[in-house]
């Protein structure tokens, strides 16, 4: 989206509990492709709590190392990006419009009109739009219908999914933006960037769901007959089970992420009951280190994920939704086990699910904790595909955020 020498960029930052992640990317010819040229990360050290901004300086911080370390790679200067948001302020529900076509043949017109009739819907003052996601039209009683236009009909009606943030906790995070000098187009939610390029077409039609494990939240998208059902942000994630390590094992918060990153386990069966992991010793330096159990590392850590796996089951069976699969990802979906454990709890294949790019730097971004932000710059890259090269930079990004929001 920005415009270096002769090179169309594509940039995403995903501002999550624990860390900063900012991607460059080159915008191929070919509709959809694109390049990663640079990626940067930054911690945001107590910044961020549960997808939410708490400092804002501390945040600005950590993205604008984030976005030094991706210029540097890149070689470049950025000056916009497409944000994801998460968090549990994070509200969607289902809506549906109704009109009557104008000639007896449904035109773009019509399909503009119900659209707008199905997000006429009351919201709290305190929440805005982010997203109306076309689900299906359906023409005289005729379902599943994508592209409605020029079909003959008396009746329009859509069904869509809309998506709303608190507008403060938004308004935060576009701050934070526009405090390193950069400009946001666009927040969109990390659930449903994260499925964009994890998710296959056939996986949304027989029913998928995504499940991305952050740090501070868990979201969720479910996909059912090739669009979108259902979406939720839970106020629970992958810090969960690094303060139960740190409680258990009376060590500092740091050393339990470490401890989880380097030797958890989403099930204590994947190790031995003879093996047992060393911690570093507290206090005193002299002091004898310590070696606790592996298998109890995997069963504290067990006993959070059936946790967080239960709660979206159960919230799935509110919504009377059964997918036909699970896919994991997030930073969360690096625990060994991870996949097993959700076939457990959810009675379905499961399976941890990776970024779809097999460009440059894919053996770097082709992971789990980058779903996000590669979805996100895969959305921007769509985007691109549907507008018309216009030199004006400001013309350019209306068009852009008029493309989006209509």
């Amino acid at each position: 989206m920005n415009r270096d020498s002769k090179r169309d960029l594509i940039v995403a930052l995903d501002i999550g509990t624990s860390k900063v992640v900012a991607v460059v990317a080159e915008a191929l010819q070919a509709e959809g492709r694109f390049e990663v040229l640079g990626l940067g990360q930054a911690p945001t050290q107590g910044g961020i709590r549960n997808g939410s901004v708490i400092n804002i300086d501390i945040t600005v911080k950590a993205i604008q190392k984030a976005l030094e370390e991706a210029e540097l790679m890149a070689d470049c200067k950025i000056r916009d990006a497409l944000v994801g948001i998460g968090g549990a302020h994070i509200l969607s529900f289902n809506s549906s419009g109704m009109v009557a076509i104008r000639d007896k043949e449904v035109t773009s017109y019509d399909v503009n009109r119900v659209i707008d009739t199905a997000k006429a819907v009351n919201i709290s003052n305190d929440q805005r739009i982010l997203h109306v996601i076309t689900q299906q039209f359906i023409v005289d009683r005729q379902e599943g219908i994508s592209r409605p236009e020029g079909m003959a009909g008396v009746r329009l009606e859509v069904r869509v999914h809309i998506v709303t943030g608190e507008e403060t906790a938004a308004q935060n995070i576009l701050k934070c933006v526009r405090r390193c000098g950069l400009e946001p187009h666009r927040l969109t939610l990390n659930p449903l960037a994260a499925s964009n390029i994890c998710l296959t077409e056939d996986e949304k039609q027989q029913g998928v769901l995504l499940i991305d494990i952050g740090a501070g939240t868990t979201g969720i998208a479910m996909y059912k007959d090739g669009f979108i059902r259902h979406s939720h942000i839970f106020d629970m994630g992958g810090q969960l089970v690094t303060n139960d390590l740190a409680k258990v094992f009376h060590i500092p918060v740091p050393e339990a992420e470490d401890l989880k990153l380097e030797n958890g386990i989403a099930k204590a069966s994947l190790v031995s009951e003879n093996d047992f992991v060393a911690l570093s010793p507290v206090g005193d330096q002299g002091r004898q280190e310590r070696k606790v159990s592996h298998q109890i590392i995997g069963e504290i850590i067990f006993s959070r994920m059936v946790e967080i796996f239960e709660t979206i089951h159960q919230d799935l069976e509110e919504q009377d939704l059964s997918p036909h699969s699970v896919v994991l990802t997030g930073g969360g979906a690096l625990l060994p086990g991870i996949a097993e454990l959700a076939e457990e709890v959810f009675q379905m294949p499961a399976k941890v699910g990776r970024p779809l790019y097999y460009g440059s730097l894919a053996d770097v971004v082709s992971q789990p904790q980058f779903a996000t932000v590669m979805g996100l710059l895969l959305e921007a890259r769509v985007h691109l595909d549907h507008l018309p090269f216009e030199s004006s930079k400001q013309g350019f990004f209306k068009k852009i955020w008029e493309y989006i929001m209509n």
